[in-house]
């Protein structure tokens, strides 16, 4: 019987430290979600982070840790990034790029594409 519990507190303590739920640890310790919202959805100026593709996610991150932007407003970003190890980077990354809320288990479907010449 103790073998049985003790592999199955070695399996859930493994099982909770996914890159997934270290970087949605991650993401609520650095208060991403104080301008990304908490699904990661954007807002306001914010942009959304839920679902983007995680190459252009960690483009961006590894980019603001190096201390460069595009723009003034995403200079405040090199302040959240500059402490980010690569692990870091890839924890979060995955978490926004795979991100499903808890509540329905969906993600964004951000396919839509418009076909056609606009109804004429």
């Amino acid at each position: 019987m103790r073998i049985i519990i003790l592999t199955f507190l070695i399996f859930s303590s493994l099982l909770s430290s996914t890159s997934y739920e270290m970087g949605k640890k991650l993401y609520m310790q650095k208060a991403c979600f104080s301008c990304h919202g908490m699904k990661a959805e954007g807002l306001h100026l914010y942009p959304r982070l839920a679902n983007r593709a995680k190459g252009f996610l960690t483009y961006k991150l590894k980019k603001f840790r190096d201390k460069l932007s595009d723009n003034q407003q995403q200079e405040m970003m090199i302040a959240y990034a500059i402490g980010l190890s690569d692990e870091d980077i890839e924890n979060l990354t995955t978490f926004m790029s795979e991100f499903k809320d808890e509540a329905s288990g969906e993600s964004y479907d951000d396919s839509y594409q418009t076909h056609g010449d606009g109804g004429s």
